[in-house]
């Protein structure tokens, strides 16, 4: 064995330790101009705190608080020592049920988003990779989808397939890319136009391998911003849906609660504790991942002017 071939381990060794290097320095100062921001901190802290309350929901309020049958108070009950946010017409517990509402609702916002994101992206990067006829027929796609009210294709897409939550996550995913799309596609014809992707194409990398290994890694932080901003937008349209009866019946989410709610006649009733706590919690969590999706736009979009 050379001294040459002894040498390569060691030197992919070392660029490994030093990729590692530059990723934790690289996270190191992502957090530092993060938490400069006082209202992406604030969004964090929120979020984190109902993520907790939804995972410790068994703990907190029991696993049968869905039970109509044996629901443990009377019908509408006032919020009291022993309901703190009332129950609903059934007499099940308002605070249970809002705890697990928040799973269901977070559970569909994250997916809905993530789903709507990688459909964007996929777009995106293809359609200002290749160009020509293929980007022009991508973006006339876009447009249409761009120019749709996005919640009535939802509704449709809702209303002929099962009322069930891989539903609602389908129909939210598929009408909300767009948006992405377009920012993603602008980021690639910038990187593109980059001296390195030239030497990388006359160095003999296709397109798959230009696409994943420098495009890719460019965007993915107007990526990560984005499905940050779209979580909320996602939540929102996931509590209209099951707002308008277009959710899954089997389960309890936030707008859900609205929905029966509205049925019960608590809107005329006077009965506020059945629509205020699901109302609120929708918005302080899209309000929360507002936050934090602008904080970490200002952090990494150089448009912005932020170092990245």
């Amino acid at each position: 064995m050379t001294a040459e071939t002894e040498a390569t381990p060691v030197r992919t060794a070392t660029a490994k330790s030093l990729a590692r290097t530059r990723r934790r320095e690289s996270a190191a100062r992502f957090w530092k101009q993060y938490r400069a921001g006082r209202a992406g901190l604030i969004g964090l802290a929120g979020l984190a705190l109902i993520a907790v309350l939804a995972l410790a929901a068994p703990l907190l309020v029991g696993s049968d608080v869905q039970n109509v049958t044996n629901a443990p108070g009377d019908a509408l009950e006032s919020p009291s020592g022993r309901f703190p946010l009332g129950t609903d017409q059934f007499g099940r517990s308002l605070l249970g049920l809002l705890l697990y509402g928040a799973r269901v609702s977070l559970a569909v916002g994250l997916m809905a988003a993530a789903l709507s994101v990688a459909i964007g992206t996929l777009v995106g990067i293809l359609a200002g990779h290749f160009g020509g006829w293929f980007a022009t027929v991508m973006m006339r796609v876009t447009d249409w989808f761009l120019v749709m009210p996005s919640l009535v294709l939802a509704i449709v897409l809702a209303t002929v397939l099962s009322h069930s939550i891989w539903t609602v996550v389908l129909a939210i995913g598929v009408t909300s890319w767009p948006t992405t799309a377009r920012l993603v596609r602008a980021q690639t014809l910038a990187v593109e136009s980059r001296p390195y992707i030239e030497r990388a194409r006359a160095l003999g990398g296709g397109h798959g391998h230009v696409m994943t290994r420098h495009v890719l890694p460019n965007v993915m932080p107007l990526v990560l911003a984005q499905t940050t901003l779209g979580i909320s937008s996602a939540i929102l349209t996931e509590a209209t849906l099951a707002f308008l009866g277009l959710g899954d019946p089997d389960v309890v989410s936030w707008g859900g609660m609205l929905q029966d709610a509205r049925e019960a006649g608590a809107v005329s009733s006077g009965h506020w504790w059945y629509l205020a706590p699901p109302g609120l919690a929708i918005a302080l969590v899209a309000l929360a991942f507002t936050l934090c999706g602008r904080a970490v736009e200002s952090v990494l979009n150089p448009k912005l002017g932020a170092s990245r």
